[in-house]
């Protein structure tokens, strides 16, 4: 990681209007920021989709070492100090904070494409079939006459483990 990179991570050089109790930040104001910050630093250089790419994947393996070997963690966080919570937002943030800078390298609204995703989403899991379920869409015959998923709706039917399968997610 070059010095940039740690410094981005750290989000140094943002006004402390950006600390917790403020009002709710937009995708685009952060996008905003983040080409500013770079700009000013002259690291759009370094901002190259590979190398954004790569640094967020390192930031998600640090968000994972948080939960690692803590076994199941229910919602809230109960049990955890404050010192955990606030090491866990940091991380948090350092994913966001490349996520906005790849996809705006990228040339991709990231909230358009959100939300798009979330159309699809909800086509591949409609509520009536996958309620209260995690099985993934694959598992289910869909309406729209996908052969892939009627072909492992019917393997698993078929399977010897002993219990039933569902053709509903």
């Amino acid at each position: 990681m070059n010095g940039g990179e740690a410094e981005l991570e750290k989000g140094g050089g943002l006004s402390s209007d950006t600390k917790a109790g403020a009002e709710p930040v937009s995708l685009e104001e952060l996008r905003q920021r983040m080409a500013h910050f770079a700009r000013e630093r002259d690291w759009e250089q370094f901002h190259s989709p590979r190398n954004l790419l790569l640094a967020l994947v390192g930031e998600v393996g640090e968000l994972s070492e948080i939960f690692q070997w803590k076994g199941e963690v229910p919602k809230g966080l109960p049990g955890w100090d404050d010192a955990e919570k606030e090491h866990l937002g940091e991380e948090l943030a350092d994913v966001l904070l490349y996520l906005v800078r790849l996809s705006d390298m990228c040339g991709v609204d990231l909230g358009k494409a959100a939300l798009g995703k979330m159309d699809i989403n909800a086509r591949k899991y409609p509520v009536g079939q996958c309620k209260g379920s995690s099985k993934k869409h694959t598992y289910y015959s869909s309406s729209n006459g996908n052969a892939a998923a009627k072909e492992d709706a019917t393997a698993l039917a078929g399977s010897n483990d002993g219990e039933s399968k569902s053709s509903e997610c």
